[in-house]
């Protein structure tokens, strides 16, 4: 069984309230080097034998129609868990 893995976040200029939230709780924690939080989503397919450059394809038509809102977001990966060590 494969998996693949997709990284949607929202675009650029679209603000992001739970960034907003999570870089201003940060140095509260103890945590004062980070800047900057853009929060997205992640999701993880799984196939039936391996993952082939047909099924990446096919995950990410999936990821551009159904999983992301094209409008808001960005698809920024799309990658097999299994070569890129992106899953357990």
């Amino acid at each position: 069984m494969g998996r693949v893995v997709i990284d949607v976040m929202p675009k650029p200029e679209i603000l992001d309230p739970q960034g907003k939230a999570v870089v201003g709780a940060l140095p509260r924690l103890g945590f004062d080097v980070f800047t900057g939080v853009r929060q997205g989503k992640r999701f993880e397919l799984e196939v039936t034998g391996e993952v082939t450059e047909e099924v990446l394809e096919q995950a990410r038509r999936a990821a551009e129609t159904l999983l992301s809102n094209p409008v808001i977001e960005d698809v920024v990966s799309v990658r097999d868990a299994a070569a890129a060590g992106a899953g357990a």
